[in-house]
């Protein structure tokens, strides 16, 4: 079933951890969150810590929305809004393990392994471009959060975002341990 937008309306860093475990589709692929990074206004890091532009403005939408951005010009990476309205914050996904789909991830990525351990690699496994910007996740989109019931962990790692020159040491980073 998709994701219960409820569940999204929390502070960002409160609601990343409850994203683990939970299912990504886009058509027949299908990936599930292993680590997440969280971000919101107050955060130098976040896209929004400027205010609303048009880039991020989706950022600054209801939750449960994907807020898709270009990284280095080449990479698309996929983040998924939380809060209320207005908020500016979002989760970013940073990784997915393929579930269904593989055959389709490997042709997309061009290889064999490596398929979605990263945010713009996790983007063109599944075919997330930047046109899906806005899609919601919760309603009959083409790119879907889906909670199949397996719980997040009791106990993820958590650490320091990566990537990122400002605000690196807020411990905002979490992942499904190994």
């Amino acid at each position: 079933m998709t994701f219960d937008r409820g569940a999204l309306l929390g502070e960002s860093p409160d609601v990343a951890p409850t994203l683990l475990n939970k299912l990504l589709v886009h058509g027949a692929c299908v990936g599930r969150i292993v680590e997440v990074e969280a971000y919101r206004a107050d955060d130098p890091a976040s896209h929004t810590f400027r205010g609303e532009t048009p880039r991020n403005s989706v950022m600054f939408g209801p939750p449960g929305h994907l807020y898709c951005y270009r990284s280095y010009g080449i990479h698309t990476c996929a983040n998924i809004v939380t809060g209320r309205p207005g908020d500016g914050a979002a989760v970013l996904i940073r990784a997915l393990v393929p579930v269904a789909g593989v055959d389709e991830m490997r042709r997309r990525r061009g290889r064999s392994t490596g398929l979605a351990d990263g945010p713009g690699k996790l983007c063109q496994a599944l075919g997330i471009t930047l046109a899906h910007n806005g899609v919601d996740l919760c309603g009959p989109g083409p790119v879907l959060l889906v909670d199949d019931g397996t719980p997040p962990p009791g106990v993820p790692l958590v650490g320091p975002r990566v990537g990122i020159t400002k605000g690196v040491d807020t411990p905002w980073r979490f992942r499904v341990p190994q």
